[in-house]
Parts: C-alpha cells; structure tokens; sequence
C-alpha cells in the first residue's frame, strides 16, 4: 500500500518534505496513514522518513540540521574509536530547534542538550529532502579541527580505504583546512586495513619510530600489518575478523619469525584500552635486537588522545545559544569613527 511512497522517500535520501511528497502524488491522508502505520517516522513538522526512531540522522533532523564531524562518519560505518557527544551542523538562519529525541520539547529545555554540539555552519536549511548528514569533505574538516590527531587520521584512513576519497577529495579537504592541521591529510594512508592499526601507527610514528605497512612475506600470501623499525613484525587482531583465522595467523606469525622479525600480536583491547603495555612490549623487542630508543617526533601530539570533541566555542551573531560552537567566530563589531 505504501511501497510508491517509501520508495519516494528513499529516492530523496532517507527524508522528505511534506510539499515535496505531495508534488508526488501522495496526499495528506497517506502520510498521517503512512505514520500511524510506523512505516513512516515524522521527524519534525512537515518532514517525514524511512529511519527509525532512534537513528542518530532523524535525530539530527528532528533537531534542524544534519550529522557532521565523527557523527557523521559513524553514520557512513567509518572508523570511530568510541561514541561521544553528537555533532549537528546547523544553518546559520534556523529557529525553533527541537530535542532530538521528542519533536514537541525545545532544545533549550532538551534533558539530552548537554550531549550535543551544534556547529552554526550551514547556509541554509535542506529544501524537500535530505540525507540526514552532511557531505563528507566537509565532516572530515570538523574532524580534523576539533578531534584529537590519530582520529582525524583514522577516519581519513577509513575514506581512503572505503573509496569514498580520491586524490581531488584530499586535494580538496587539504584545501579547506587551515596550514596548521594540513599534515592530517599527510599522515593518513590508504592501505591501512582497520581502526586498531591506523592508531597503532600513529602513535608509532609520534613515538619516533619508522613504520611500514602491508609488508609482504616470502613464505606467507598475506602480508603483516605493521613493520616496526625493520625489526619488529607487527599484527593487530580484532575478534569480528580473526576468530576464525586462528591456524592461518599462527602460520604468519611462523613466517614472521623465519623472516628474521620479532613477531607480535596485540588485540584490538590491547589497542584501545592497554597501550601503554603495547608500546612497552615493542620498546623491548626493539631493545632485544639492538635498536636504539626512538625519539618522539611531536611528543606534545602523541598523549592527547582523548575524543571529546571540544571545538572553540563562540556566540552566534544574531542569537547566542550557550550550547553551541562554530568554526567561524562571530565578526567584530565596526569601529565607528567620531567627527
């Protein structure tokens, strides 16, 4: 009954207008049908979608913008090493704002205020439909201005690894990002194959050591994940990937050692949770086959790993909402010159 219309707001990216569904040819009765069928979620008023109704994205609808920054990309499936507060960019001539989680409460009398970050940066509202995030060159610029280093390069990895960025994309976003934060897009690389070993090799690569990736193995097809210092044979293991590949990775690790490397196999937990001991086991194995110590590259870099998302805060100029941040501050009041 509903299959022309669904498929209509499929079409539109996930969220439509009123006006634009009935330009359709689907009246008013078929949507209020549509919603009190649950095929239909009303996100706001006059605005209707096929998410459900606790996706981050009708959230973000229902507020008045769209996902940006890391929100974004843990909507697309990128690599995010841990949920924080959600990022909405909004346009800089919205009203009204809504609490993301009940349609009929205001934001500023929102319980769930506290856990979102507005970012006054879109021009103007989303005309009869939406896709409920904004592009992804531009939530990869909040990204890199506002999270700490190894995520902003970890999900560059991801959009390279994905295919969802090519050379002109980067060329692009290298572009739009101030010359200070421009080594992000540097940094990153499109070989790496998981969330663990991108941070690994970040926070290698500030810790002063030479790495390199997908090294090949004369006695093994698949090659190792990291190469530390020529020495050390590095693989980071995931239990959603490698439970099954148990007598294949002891195999490597066989290779590894016959190649003449130390081989070492943290978990992803190793990763996440337990670093300190991670990198005090490579420091060793180093140290065992005479490897001076490294000197850190950026040791200032190199502890700040904390993905709070703290963006500089400043007042919008035509309305100031304590809760709110923006990439660009407001503009100085004129300076008016007395005769």
């Amino acid at each position: 009954m509903f299959e022309a219309l669904v498929e209509e707001v499929r079409r539109a990216g996930g969220a439509a207008g009123r006006a634009h569904l009935v330009a359709a040819g689907h009246p008013d009765r078929v949507l209020a049908a549509a919603v009190r069928g649950g095929v239909l979620t009303r996100a706001r008023r006059g605005w209707y979608s096929t998410w459900a109704s606790d996706d981050p994205r009708i959230h973000a609808l229902r507020l008045g913008g769209r996902l940006t920054g890391l929100s974004a990309v843990r909507a697309w499936g990128g690599w995010v090493r841990r949920p924080g507060r959600m990022h909405v960019a909004t346009p800089v001539n919205a009203s009204r704002l809504r609490c993301p989680r009940r349609r009929r409460v205001a934001f500023a009398d929102s319980p769930v205020r506290t856990e979102v970050v507005l970012h006054w940066t879109r021009r103007h509202h989303d005309r009869d439909t939406s896709t409920g995030v904004v592009p992804l060159i531009e939530a990869l610029e909040l990204v890199c201005l506002v999270e700490a280093d190894e995520d902003a390069i970890a999900a560059i990895d991801w959009a390279r690894r994905s295919g969802r960025a090519d050379a002109l994309d980067l060329a692009e976003l290298q572009r739009r990002l101030p010359p200070r934060r421009r080594r992000l897009v540097v940094a990153s690389s499109g070989s790496c194959h998981s969330l663990p070993e991108s941070l690994v090799r970040t926070r290698l690569t500030d810790a002063g050591l030479r790495v390199r990736e997908q090294v090949l193995l004369p006695d093994d097809p698949s090659p190792i994940d990291l190469l530390i210092e020529e020495s050390v044979a590095l693989e980071v293991d995931g239990e959603a990937f490698h439970r099954e590949r148990f007598y294949p990775d002891r195999s490597k690790d066989l290779a590894a050692t016959r190649s003449g490397f130390h081989a070492l196999r943290p978990a992803a937990r190793h990763v996440f949770d337990e670093w300190p001991a991670v990198l005090e086991a490579i420091r060793v194995a180093l140290a065992a086959r005479g490897v001076p110590p490294p000197r850190p590259s950026n040791p200032g870099r190199a502890s700040r790993v904390d993905n709070s998302g703290r963006p500089r805060r400043c007042r919008r100029r035509t309305r100031a909402n304590p809760r709110s941040a923006s990439l660009r501050p407001r503009r100085p009041p004129p300076i008016v010159l007395s005769c």
